[in-house]
C-alpha cells in the first residue's frame, strides 16, 4: 500500500513538472520519471546534497531536462509564434534503417542536427485485442500490491534540417532520409522524425541556421505549392 502511495505521489509530481512551459515533455518524460522514482533528484540546491547523483541520473539529457526537476534556471525559449506553429504528416514509405544510419552520428556537412531521447511506450497498445480484454493475475493476501507497469523504452531520433525550406522541400528531404514522419514549422524549420517517436517528435523549432534574422510575415511565407519536390541528396 505504501508503494502505491509513493507511486501516486511521483506520478502527480511528474505531471505537475511537465506542465511547466520550459519542461519539454516529449524529451524529458521518461528520464525525469525514472529519476523521481529513484529520488535521485530530490535535492536541496542550497547545499546541493544530491546534485551529482541527479546529474548522473539525467545523464546526457541533463542540459535539456534539469529545469524539469528545478536543478537549473528555466531556459528562456523564443516566444516567436512562427517557431511553435507547425504542420505534421506521416510519410508513406519510411526506411527506418536508412534514417538510423544517417542520424547515428553527427553529420560532417552539418546538413542536419540530430537529437535522440528515450520514449516510453505502453506495451498493451501493441497486444491483440483479446489479450487486452482478458488479463488475470493471482496474488496471495501476504503479497504486497505492486502496480503493473508494462512499458517499453525506445530511443527516438529526430533530425532538424540546418537551412530554412518550404513545406514541399521539407517533405522531400525527410522522405529521402527514410523518416517515418515530419514536422514543418511556419518559420521554415524542418524536422524529420524517426519511426520510434510519438507525437511527431519535438514541437519546437531548433534548426541550426533557421529561422533567418529577418522573420517573413506569415501571409508572405513560401509554402512551396508551386515548387518542384526535389529531395535532399544524402
Amino acid at each position: 500500500m505504501l508503494r502505491l502511495v509513493v507511486m501516486g505521489a511521483v506520478i502527480a509530481a511528474l505531471s505537475a513538472l511537465l506542465l511547466v512551459e520550459s519542461c519539454n515533455e516529449a524529451v524529458c518524460a521518461s528520464v525525469v520519471s525514472k529519476c523521481m522514482i529513484t529520488q535521485s533528484c530530490k535535492c536541496d540546491l542550497k547545499n546541493c546534497s544530491c546534485c551529482k547523483e541527479c546529474s548522473n541520473c539525467l545523464s546526457y539529457l541533463y542540459t535539456e531536462c534539469c529545469s524539469c526537476v528545478d536543478m537549473c534556471p528555466k531556459p528562456n525559449y523564443s516566444t516567436n509564434r512562427l517557431s511553435t506553429d507547425s504542420q505534421v504528416a506521416d510519410l508513406p514509405e519510411a526506411i527506418p534503417n536508412l534514417f538510423q544510419v544517417l542520424t547515428a552520428e553527427r553529420d560532417p556537412h552539418e546538413r542536419w542536427l540530430t537529437f535522440t531521447f528515450p520514449v516510453d511506450f505502453d506495451i498493451s497498445m501493441f497486444k491483440p485485442q483479446l489479450e487486452k480484454e482478458f488479463k488475470y493475475r493471482t496474488q496471495s493476501v501476504e503479497q504486497e500490491v505492486v502496480p503493473i507497469k508494462d512499458v517499453l523504452t525506445l530511443n527516438c531520433s529526430v533530425a532538424y534540417m540546418s537551412q530554412c525550406m518550404s513545406l514541399n522541400k521539407c517533405t522531400a528531404a525527410c522522405q529521402s532520409m527514410g523518416a517515418a514522419s515530419f514536422r514543418w514549422f511556419h518559420d521554415g524549420c524542418c524536422e524529420c522524425v524517426g519511426d520510434k517517436c510519438i507525437k511527431y517528435g519535438i514541437n519546437e523549432s531548433r534548426c541550426l541556421r533557421c529561422p533567418q534574422t529577418k522573420v517573413i510575415p506569415e501571409d508572405e511565407a513560401d509554402y512551396g505549392e508551386d515548387e518542384e519536390e526535389d529531395g535532399l541528396q544524402v
